[in-house]
């Protein structure tokens, strides 16, 4: 089997399934939310949210958060079309788009989301990386928008992590997961070029303390 016809079976078995596999590790895995009163305070607001998570950890959150009708921001990769069509089926709404394809477009159907007090979910070290290294498009749309940016991430007891540029962790079957929500973060509508370093390195800097809380949790 060459390789052309692996990656189209690959794509065919993550695209039609995908969303079953994450349904299926999800209802097996004993689930702690922590951290939620983050969550509920932009709740309580009414306030338009920006999720963000890491490349790497997005297993859980996809699951915890299916059939909220949250619009996801998904590259116009190959992995991207596998990610999107996995998720309408978990009840996501996708816009197709990132750093480096679509972006334009993919910001504007986002801002339009969020100003119309909807929610959105970006993977701002996505589609390629670097891991942890926060690319813009989050920050201007909070900036645009007023949202809420809540770092979340999640970790389980007994992960499955892969070697790959992101470190994909993978729910793995009866574990104990917990998912965190980090400090909500507001953006101001007006910034210098030293606020928006300022405000891109605070957010960078929550998500990957997130990260670390999630992490330290079995500990």
């Amino acid at each position: 089997m060459n390789k052309k016809t692996k990656k189209r079976i690959t794509f065919f078995l993550v695209a039609k399934f995908g969303w079953l596999f994450i349904l299926l590790l999800g209802k097996l895995s004993f689930v702690k939310l922590v951290g939620l009163k983050h969550l509920r305070r932009v709740k309580k607001e009414g306030a338009p949210l920006i999720y963000v998570l890491w490349h790497g950890r997005i297993m859980l959150p996809i699951y915890i958060h299916r059939n909220q009708g949250i619009t996801a921001m998904v590259s116009l990769h190959d992995d991207g079309e596998m990610i999107s069509q996995a998720v309408h089926r978990l009840g996501y709404k996708t816009v197709r788009g990132s750093s480096t394809r679509g972006g334009k477009e993919a910001f504007y159907k986002m801002l339009d989301v969020l100003k119309n007090g909807g929610e959105c979910t970006i993977m701002p070290d996505g589609p390629r990386g670097p891991r942890h290294k926060l690319k813009p498009g989050a920050l201007f749309l909070a900036q645009q928008s007023g949202a809420y940016i809540l770092p979340l991430s999640f970790r389980c007891k007994h992960p499955v992590e892969f070697k790959s540029w992101d470190r994909f962790n993978l729910i793995t079957p009866f574990s104990r997961s917990v998912a965190v929500y980090g400090e909500p973060i507001r953006v101001p509508r007006e910034l210098s070029e030293q606020e928006i370093e300022f405000y891109t390195e605070k957010i960078e800097q929550g998500m990957i303390e997130n990260e670390k809380r999630a992490d330290a949790y079995f500990n």
